[in-house]
């Protein structure tokens, strides 16, 4: 069984961009792996709450010495939202913000496209009970500071974590890019689809998920794990760090 539970923090660095005096979005956030024994990255969520679980017991995943990354989209289309929401709770786990938190927090927010959130699979917020739409809605605010980008260093290599793509053709940590593009697009991978394949400068390994494949895809030196967990159960983690990893 996985219990949750305190772990030392990592060192960790965050970039916020900055507007007008008034703090936004976050962009990046930089992970030091030598805080962790095994770390793990995993695919889309979407709500698969149990299939996570069972995967990391399977693992045996220590929460106490052991770090989870979400490539994002933890919420709509499945049944467990709330739970996979309140992963973000958890020093063992952190996220990039997917297109779907995005969906969820301008849905939430005053002057939001609720409708767009619910053609995409939000509707499960609505038919919420009292007590979990609170909550929920508290996750929401906290899915809000949620990075774009994670760059994680471990020993030698450079990992980049981010939903859909990371916009450039070289990496650099705190380097403006269209945060639209970061959450929704899938111009990389369809070009890499068929045939036409660039490396991503400034970094050894970009992790992305946000196109489902029935397998993890990998072009050069990006991967993508998207496996459709919410459609078939098939969910994907790929060890970056510890006995067993990924080279």
């Amino acid at each position: 069984m996985i219990k949750t539970g305190k772990c030392t923090p990592s060192s960790t660095t965050f970039l916020w961009f900055i507007v007008d005096g008034v703090k936004e979005m976050r962009y990046y956030e930089r992970i030091d792996g030598s805080k962790y024994r095994n770390i793990w990255v995993v695919g889309d969520l979407h709500g698969c709450y149990t299939n996570l679980m069972k995967k990391l017991e399977t693992i045996g995943f220590d929460t106490q010495k052991d770090l989870l990354i979400s490539v994002g989209d933890l919420v709509d289309r499945g049944a467990e939202n709330v739970e996979c929401l309140e992963l973000i709770t958890f020093p063992w786990f952190r996220a990039v913000r997917g297109n779907h938190e995005q969906m969820m927090i301008d849905g939430l927010s005053e002057r939001g496209n609720v409708n767009h959130w619910l053609l995409n699979g939000g509707g499960w917020f609505f038919n919420l009970d009292y007590d979990k739409e609170i909550l929920a809605k508290a996750l929401a605010h906290k899915a809000d500071e949620l990075p774009l980008i994670i760059e994680l260093v471990s020993k030698d290599k450079k990992y980049v974590i981010c939903h859909a793509d990371y916009p450039c053709d070289e990496y650099e940590f705190g380097k403006p890019v269209d945060h639209q593009q970061v959450i929704w697009n899938r111009e990389r991978i369809s070009n890499s689809q068929d045939g036409i394949v660039k490396e991503i400068k400034g970094a050894d390994t970009f992790i992305f998920g946000h196109t489902p494949a029935v397998k993890p895809l990998k072009f050069a030196n990006q991967m993508y794990i998207d496996t459709g967990a919410v459609f078939c159960g098939n969910l994907t983690l790929i060890q970056v760090q510890g006995e067993g990893a990924w080279a």
